[in-house]
């Protein structure tokens, strides 16, 4: 009703402005009755077809006049059509032109201004000073302006957002959305002089150094780090403020996109049928979503774990419903089932992803390690060879590298066997390509160190650190995928690729940052205690190995390790001893015949470090 009010205000301006303030129009306005009923009953209408009443004042929105514009705007261009329709040919129009356009400017005035008047007036004498929070915004594109926006009109608090930061200069003492932008130098004193709570990154595109920068000045001032997601993540082009979320420690360790040759990977998968191993596990899911992104033929998902591959199914389902693909419930320990799988699909390219790879329980279980780890391995390969499979991919570990653990050195002999296999092939004239991926730890992969650091801050600590040097590297699990497939189209056959892992992060310094972010305090709030290296841990670990040194690829992110070879014969003879040892259950045998076939194997805090004498 009260829109109404305002609309009938604005119409008497309309008039008044129109006829020169006189009370009384010309003869040709004689349907002032019909005109202005019509003119109301439209207007209503269209204020209860876009809920402009539903809006809460306090806490208008560019949304809410975008919706006002629209429900002005409807019953405007019906006036304009009925006037041109039913009295174009007679002297006097339903309503003047002039009235109907200058009615229609002045309502959008008067609702707009009456809605950012009452929330002026609210925030001003009903918010709380305490409750303000201010924000600086990180960027000065236009995602920086909406994120304005956004908070500004949020319901959640009051946000105040004070200037803008420019971390390229280029933009430094010129203004924005009516705030002044700084740059990256001045950012320390404005959290400082305007007590800043929190900041927002507006700006997905900062290189790693700068937001490391940008993050170490507001944890120094504790002041709450938040994120805008890209724009492609929008919701329909537009920003919703719950997309605005707290910044994760993932955030800090990822790096710049990577550049991938999808011309190259489109000539290796397109029209082909793809077997993926381990497919429901943290490195297999996520190589089964990059392959969809390709033109392939089908896609076999082979796990032995029912759940996880049920809800990948229902993930990929979702997806897109044209996807042709399988799912295999098998243990690659099995011959006879992972046969009949071969046999059934015919898979052109496999990806084996499936792997034990929790170091300290493999240490207490020798024999399941060797059973999946290098029986699954030569089982998968040897089918590969079988069925004239044109590529496998292994994804080998960065533990591999001189290891100190049983689950490294199963790895390792996986990567042996499928290189010798590779050579041996090759000499006989077939064509199957074997080739090996090599990185390191995977950001939110099943058993990383960040969920459990992140479970522990909840539970209130302490947070379980096994010594304050240890180091990892770490890479994004799209990032390491993305990665297997460019070096999976590049290879030839007998290579070991390595990826370029960036630099090695402390896990002490990685707890500390989390409790930061977390918002809480080392020693205050939370502790951090010392473990201990448990079996068969590293403090360091390695990406090539004493006598290895890599070469370099096209891809700047992916090198190739040069590793000793030995002769398939040798290497199958033995392989099949030391599966020969499974059924004793003897692990002092199993673990000897490992350090047997890999000499730099060295245990570490392992009762298995008396064997390497």
């Amino acid at each position: 009703m009260l829109d109404l009010v305002l609309v009938a205000i604005a119409f008497a301006g309309a008039h008044l402005l129109r006829f020169d303030f006189e009370i009384y129009p010309d003869d040709n306005y004689r349907y002032f009755q019909p005109g202005i009923f019509l003119l109301f009953s439209l207007r209503l209408s269209f204020f209860f077809l876009f809920r402009t009443y539903a809006g809460v004042v306090f806490h208008t929105s560019i949304e809410d006049a975008r919706r006002l514009f629209y429900a002005l705007l409807g019953p405007t261009f019906i006036l304009l059509v009925f006037n041109a329709v039913g009295y174009g040919d007679k002297e006097a129009f339903l309503l003047p032109y002039s009235i109907i356009l200058i009615e229609f400017f002045l309502s959008i005035f008067l609702l707009v201004s009456y809605r950012g008047f009452v929330k002026v007036l609210y925030m001003s004498n009903f918010v709380n000073e305490e409750q303000t929070t201010n924000v600086i915004i990180f960027g000065v594109g236009q995602a920086a302006v909406t994120v304005k926006n956004v908070l500004e009109s949020s319901g959640k608090g009051r946000y105040s957002v004070k200037c803008f930061i420019d971390s390229t200069g280029n933009f430094v003492k010129q203004r924005l959305g009516g705030l002044d932008i700084y740059s990256l130098q001045k950012m320390e004193r404005l959290i400082i002089t305007a007590q800043i709570d929190t900041l927002v990154f507006a700006d997905g595109s900062l290189d790693k150094n700068t937001r490391d920068e940008v993050v170490d000045i507001c944890l120094k001032y504790k002041v709450k780090i938040l994120s805008a997601p890209p724009f492609r993540e929008w919701s329909n082009g537009d920003l919703d403020f719950k997309q605005i979320r707290e910044i994760r420690i993932e955030d800090l360790l990822e790096r710049k996109e990577i550049n991938l040759n999808t011309k190259k990977i489109s000539s290796e998968l397109d029209g082909k049928t793809v077997l993926i191993t381990g497919a429901a596990g943290s490195i297999g899911s996520e190589i089964a979503r990059q392959v969809l992104r390709f033109d392939i033929e089908k896609l076999i998902l082979v796990d032995q774990g029912e759940t996880p591959l049920y809800e990948l199914n229902n993930e990929l389902r979702h997806i897109d419903s044209n996807i042709r693909y399988e799912t295999v419930i098998g243990d690659v320990r099995n011959i006879s089932r992972m046969e009949r799988a071969f046999k059934l699909f015919s898979p052109d390219v496999v990806y084996h992803a499936a792997a034990y790879k929790h170091v300290p329980l493999m240490e207490q279980n020798p024999s399941e390690a060797i059973l999946t780890n290098v029986l699954g391995t030569k089982n998968i390969a040897d089918l590969c060879g079988q069925f004239k499979v044109e590529k496998m991919v292994y994804i080998s570990t960065d533990k591999a590298v001189n290891p100190s653990s049983i689950m490294g050195a199963s790895k390792r002999i996986g990567e042996i066997y499928i290189q010798s296999l590779n050579t041996a092939l090759s000499e006989k004239g077939k064509h199957c390509k074997f080739v090996t991926t090599r990185f390191g730890n995977v950001l939110g992969s099943n058993g990383s160190v960040i969920p459990l650091f992140r479970r522990q801050i909840a539970e209130g600590g302490p947070i379980t650190v096994t010594h304050p040097e240890m180091t990892r590297y770490f890479m994004t699990i799209p990032e390491a995928c993305q990665l297997v497939l460019e070096a999976g189209a590049m290879g030839k056959g007998g290579e070991i690729f390595v990826f370029d892992m960036g630099s090695s992060v402390k896990i002490y310094d990685l707890a500390k940052k989390m409790i930061s972010l977390s918002g809480l305090q080392e020693g205050r709030d939370i502790e951090i205690v010392f473990s201990g290296l448990r079996p068969g841990e590293k403090l360091y670990e390695e990406l090539l190995a004493n006598e290895e040194h890599n070469l370099p690829t096209h891809h700047s992110k992916i090198m190739i390790a040069k590793v000793r070879t030995i002769a398939f014969d040798g290497v199958l003879e033995m392989v099949n001893e030391l599966l020969s040892l499974f059924s004793e259950q003897d692990n002092n045998k199993l673990v000897t015949q490992l350090k047997r076939m890999i000499p730099e194997y060295k245990s570490l805090n392992s009762k298995y470090e008396d064997l390497d004498s």
